[in-house]
C-alpha cells in the first residue's frame, strides 16, 4: 500500500459518478468545440514538423505506476496522499492528469518505432481545485509528445517553436511567455502563458522529454522529445471568449449549441448572482482547493450552481475570543476563515429558499466545528436542518 494513502479509497457510488462525467474531449461521447481546438493544435504541429501522429486515449482508471512512477514522481511526493488523488485500490487511481497517458504511448511506440512521431493523449482528469470562473475539479487536459530520433535531437529553440505553433493556431496575435517551472518528467520545464485584458492566463506546461522517462518506456538513447501539456478547457475559453468554465457543460441550447464551433462566444442573459459570506472552522492547512474538492463532493451535480468560493480572512482560532471560538465550537488549533460562496444558476434564478438551501449544504461541507448556524428554515423531517448537518 502506498504510505502516502492516509486516506480510504473511492467508494462504489463515488467512482461510479465520477465515470459517468462526460469527457468533453472524445468524439465517442459526442461533438464539442474542445475538440476542435484539439484538432486545430494537432494538425499545425503535425503540418509544420512533417511527423506521423498517433492518438492515445485511454481508461480513466490507470496504474498508479503511471501516473506516477514511470513518470519520475518521488515515493514520497505529497502529490500522491490521498487528499490530492482519487484511489480506486492499492494499484489504480483515477488519473490526475493527462500526462498518465503517456508511459502507455511510449511503450506502444518503443513496440512499434517511428523515426518522427507525434504522441497525443487527451482526456478528462480528476482533481483537487479551487471554485471560481476558470477552475473545475474534472478539466480536459492533452500531453502532446513529439518523439523523434532523427538528428539534431530537439531542444529548447524547439520547445518554443511548438509554443508558437499552438498559439498561432488558436490565439493569432496572442501576447505569451515562458516561465521556468520543474516537472518530474521534463527537463528545461516551462510554463506557458498568455495575456488577457492585462492578466497573464496559463494555457500549459511542459519541457524536453526527461530521458529517464523514455528509457523506463523501452525508448534507448537515440531518442529525444518534447513534452507540452495545454489546458483544453482553457485554450477553448479564450478562443471563444467564454467567461466561465461551467459554461462548456452548460444544457441550456442557447449556450450549448455555441459549443459545438469555435465562433465567438454571444452572451445570453445572465441569471443574477447571490453572495453568501459563511464564518466556518477549518483545519489549519486546508486551503481554497481543499474546500473547493469537499463542495464538489457533497454537492454532487449541484455544484454547477456555486460560481466560486473565495477565503476573505483566515484568523487562528487561538487569537479569538472565548465566546467567538464557542459560538464556532471549534478547537484552539483550527482556523476561523470567512468564506464568500457567489451562488448563481446558469439556466434560472435563484430563489432565497433555494440560495439558503444550496448555503446550507457547502456549509456543512466546510465547517469543521461542533456549532452550525443555519440559514434555511426546516422543511420536513428529514431535512437538511433536521438532520444537524
Amino acid at each position: 500500500m502506498n504510505p502516502l494513502l492516509s486516506q480510504s479509497s473511492l467508494s462504489a457510488d463515488q467512482l461510479a459518478r465520477d465515470l459517468t462525467i462526460r469527457d468533453l474531449s472524445d468524439p465517442a461521447e459526442g461533438p464539442h468545440a474542445i475538440q476542435l481546438v484539439l484538432d486545430r493544435a494537432v494538425r499545425a504541429l503535425a503540418d509544420a514538423w512533417g511527423c506521423g501522429v498517433r492518438w492515445c486515449r485511454g481508461d480513466r482508471v490507470v496504474p498508479i505506476t503511471d501516473n506516477y512512477d514511470a513518470l519520475g514522481y518521488d515515493p514520497s511526493d505529497v502529490t500522491r496522499d490521498a487528499r490530492y488523488t482519487r484511489y480506486v485500490d492499492e494499484h489504480r487511481m483515477l488519473r490526475s492528469h493527462s500526462s498518465a497517458l503517456v508511459p502507455s504511448a511510449l511503450r506502444a511506440l518503443a513496440a512499434d518505432p517511428a523515426d518522427d512521431v507525434l504522441l497525443v493523449c487527451p482526456g478528462i482528469v480528476y482533481r483537487r481545485d479551487s471554485i471560481d470562473r476558470l477552475h473545475t475539479g474534472t478539466p480536459h487536459q492533452v500531453d502532446l509528445w513529439r518523439i523523434t530520433r532523427r538528428t539534431p535531437r530537439l531542444g529548447d529553440a524547439d520547445l518554443r517553436e511548438m509554443v508558437e505553433l499552438i498559439l498561432n493556431a488558436l490565439l493569432p496575435g496572442a501576447e505569451h511567455r515562458l516561465e521556468s517551472r520543474v516537472h518530474p518528467y521534463t527537463l528545461n520545464g516551462q510554463q506557458a502563458d498568455v495575456l488577457v485584458d492585462g492578466e497573464w492566463i496559463e494555457v500549459g506546461e511542459g519541457g524536453l522529454a526527461h530521458p529517464d522517462v523514455l528509457a523506463r518506456a523501452g525508448l534507448d538513447g537515440s531518442y529525444s522529445g518534447l513534452a507540452l501539456g495545454p489546458g483544453l478547457d482553457r485554450l477553448l475559453m479564450l478562443v471563444k471568449g467564454v467567461p466561465d468554465i461551467r459554461l462548456l457543460r452548460a444544457t441550456d441550447p442557447r449556450i450549448a449549441g455555441q459549443m459545438l464551433d469555435l465562433e465567438p462566444y454571444r452572451a445570453v442573459s445572465a441569471m443574477p448572482p447571490i453572495r453568501r459570506d459563511l464564518s466556518v472552522a477549518v483545519d489549519e492547512g486546508d486551503t481554497a482547493e481543499d474546500l473547493g474538492d469537499r463542495i464538489r463532493d457533497a454537492l454532487g451535480s449541484d455544484a454547477a450552481k456555486v460560481e466560486s468560493v473565495q477565503i476573505l480572512s483566515r484568523t487562528p482560532l487561538a487569537a479569538l475570543p472565548v465566546a467567538a471560538r464557542e459560538r464556532l465550537g471549534a478547537r484552539e488549533d483550527q482556523d476561523n476563515v470567512l468564506v464568500r460562496v457567489v451562488l448563481r444558476d446558469l439556466e434560472r434564478t435563484l430563489t432565497d429558499h433555494d440560495a439558503n438551501v444550496l448555503r446550507d449544504r457547502v456549509y456543512a461541507a466546510v465547517h469543521r466545528g461542533t456549532v452550525h448556524q443555519w440559514a434555511a428554515k426546516p422543511q420536513a423531517p428529514g431535512s437538511l436542518t433536521r438532520r444537524g448537518w
